[in-house]
């Protein structure tokens, strides 16, 4: 414990001495105790080496820290590997290109290719990060031969952790290689991903679409995305169907209006009527964010109809959905389709046999009520809210009372 306090401790004392005595008392220490018998100091000592390795120039660095991080990156223990594929973007920065190219490039490529997956999913995770800080004149060279083919490897890995975490990575490595290495080499990985039996790696590879959108455009992708994006839409773990519902909105923004119209606009209706409530939440919020997307033309055309027929629906949870879109939809859609069609709608719905729903009627009036003009306020609301105002429901009675004191209709 005391050694291990100590190893904590190394990087940090390092970076207050003359360079001198780091020479001479800091990295004696530091080589002791990356060979420690205990793992744990060993791991700690893998962080000081950041930290002192930041203050040794190129030859100091080589002869003195390298033999030892070379022995961590493969230590027999696997949380010190761990700890070097988790340290690796700060390792790399520190000890600059020409150490990075010559020793930790083949050192990563044995972390891309550990016996253990956490290692793995340590480096994988940072393959975006290494690719990046490589140097530009050759960084497309390196990564061409000396890391895609590992990262091609892990894209079947066995384990989903490791699969996961370079799905939420890989695609930023499109913007580094450009649009032609992207189409030859990185979309059949993509495509592969989409497919994959784990919803989180297709989910992580869905959330990163930006980057590839921005390389080659979305057209390459879409037929493959659609399927993938579907089977999460219907998934049975409500987590993965909320984590889609949230990308949507971006989704539809690159994919355009008639691809969603065509493929996506049916699905965002489901989710409407889902049986967890987060979900018809989500999907609610969904809409008013597709609407600010496409406008209120398109809502009036493609969205508020079917909306309003869902008033009907026999199960009073789904009406109550209704209520729910046109309070968030009337900001988006504005006064004049609000006023002729979504009003009459809840107007009428404020003599439904349930008072959940009556009372939800009472709080949609308060919220679309400052969109609407006056003269529907005073002809249409105002009578509707008075009445919900003497109903035998204690609830129904109290948001109609608060509704028309909001509203200034008393």
């Amino acid at each position: 414990m005391v050694r291990r306090a100590a190893a904590s401790k190394l990087g940090e004392f390092a970076k207050v001495l003359e360079l001198e005595s780091v020479k001479n008392e800091i990295v004696p220490l530091f080589t002791n105790l990356a060979s420690d018998e205990q793992d744990s100091v060993r791991l700690l000592a893998v962080e000081a080496c950041v930290s002192i390795a930041q203050l040794l120039s190129q030859d100091d660095l080589e002869t003195l820290v390298m033999p030892t991080l070379r022995q961590a990156a493969e230590d027999k223990s696997w949380r010190v590997r761990y700890m070097v594929a988790d340290k690796f973007s700060e390792l790399q920065k520190a000890v600059g290109p020409e150490i990075t190219q010559n020793d930790l490039v083949p050192a990563f490529q044995n972390l891309l290719k550990d016996c253990e997956a956490e290692v793995r999913a340590a480096a994988a995770h940072k393959v975006k990060e290494l690719c990046e800080n490589l140097p530009v004149d050759g960084r497309e060279t390196i990564i061409m031969n000396h890391i895609l083919p590992f990262v091609k490897e892990l894209v079947s890995d066995s384990n989903q952790h490791v699969k996961s975490a370079l799905a939420s990575v890989i695609m930023g490595l499109s913007t580094i290689l450009g649009k032609e290495n992207t189409i030859e080499h990185l979309l059949p990985l993509f495509l592969a991903q989409l497919k994959d039996e784990c919803p989180e790696v297709r989910l992580n590879i869905i959330s990163n679409l930006d980057c590839v959108n921005e390389v080659i455009g979305i057209r390459q992708l879409s037929q493959s995305l659609l399927p993938a994006i579907v089977e999460l839409a219907e998934d049975a773990k409500w987590r993965v169907r909320l984590a889609i519902i949230e990308y949507m909105p971006l989704l539809a923004g690159q994919l355009g209006v008639e691809f969603f119209d065509e493929k996506l606009n049916s699905l965002c209706m489901a989710w409407l009527v889902d049986h967890v409530y987060a979900i018809r939440e989500a999907a609610t919020n969904n809409l008013m964010k597709l609407v600010e997307k496409f406008g209120a033309a398109w809502a009036q055309n493609t969205i508020v109809p079917k909306v309003l027929v869902m008033a009907n629906d026999p199960n009073y949870l789904h009406r109550m959905t209704t209520l729910f879109c046109i309070n968030a939809l009337s900001e988006a859609c504005g006064q004049e389709i609000t006023t002729k069609q979504m009003l009459p709608i809840v107007l009428k719905m404020a003599g439904d046999q349930v008072a959940n729903v009556r009372f939800n009627v009472a709080k949609s009036l308060q919220k679309i009520g400052p969109i609407l003009d006056s003269s529907a306020l005073h002809i249409e609301v105002k009578p509707v809210l008075q009445k919900l105002g003497q109903d035998e429901d204690m609830d129904v009675k109290y948001f109609a009372q608060e509704a028309i004191n909001v509203l200034a209709l008393a």
